[in-house]
């Protein structure tokens, strides 16, 4: 590989032409970017287009100068991030949160480095939950949108453990009150664990956290529905109660 070259993954691919692939990818240096990997589905192309797959840590050489590059050169780098059943579906999940909040070549290489963490995470068969919600806060605050777990925003007030705390768009976490719906509400326990980067201590307080990223996110994804969500409904819908994300 040239100088040139970056460390990245495959954020999304599908066929583009008569014998080319259309990539998304998430790479050091450049952040997400569009490119063409022409021929990569002829027999002759060498396995390109087996390589091209989310989750393959890959070194990624790249030419052109417009909106979408050429991709040059592909190589593995080690093996696969195995992700099955659920994990699969949170993998991605995450690769979707990223193909929609990140802007095209702005460069996070903290954040790829988050990305591996949690792909590896999954690919062991860590509790999901508490993957995707450090993985969400990382995101967050590589977009500047993050926001202090362990205060009140407007305060500055501790949060604490037995209160009830609400979060609104654009104003942050203020102390809950009688007139807050309780579905909406989330305890400080939920939040100083959120803070700590500590797993919340049981369901009830992991669908509080859930439901917390949910509204953190919504105003930066738009009304466009989450195809991954949909999907977890669709495969799990009949076995499980709700998603993990």
């Amino acid at each position: 590989m040239s100088a040139s070259a970056s460390h990245g993954f495959v954020l999304h691919r599908h066929d583009y032409r008569d014998t080319s692939l259309l990539v998304e990818l998430f790479c050091v240096g450049r952040g997400r970017l569009p490119a063409v990997a022409r021929g990569a589905r002829r027999a002759r192309a060498g396995g390109r287009a087996a390589l091209l797959q989310p989750f393959q840590p890959l070194w990624l050489e790249l030419g052109g100068r417009g909106e979408v590059r050429t991709l040059t050169r592909v190589e593995a780098v080690g093996r696969p991030y195995a992700l099955a059943g659920r994990a699969l579906l949170c993998g991605f999940y995450v690769n979707e949160l990223l193909l929609r909040l990140l802007g095209r070549e702005d460069p996070h290489d903290a954040l790829l480095d988050d990305y591996q963490v949690a792909l590896a995470a999954l690919a062991v068969g860590d509790d999901l939950e508490p993957v995707l919600r450090r993985f969400e806060l990382r995101l967050l605050d590589a977009l500047g949108y993050g926001l202090a777990l362990d205060v009140e925003t407007a305060t500055g007030r501790p949060v604490h453990a037995t209160a009830d705390y609400v979060f609104e768009p654009e104003q942050g976490l203020r102390a809950a009150t009688a007139t807050d719906d309780p579905r909406l509400c989330c305890r400080g326990a939920t939040l100083q664990a959120l803070a700590a980067d500590a797993a919340p201590a049981d369901a009830e307080r992991a669908r509080e956290a859930r439901a917390l990223l949910r509204a953190m996110l919504a105003p930066h994804l738009g009304e466009r529905p989450l195809r991954t969500r949909a999907l977890f409904q669709q495969w799990y819908g009949g076995r499980e109660r709700s998603s993990p994300h």
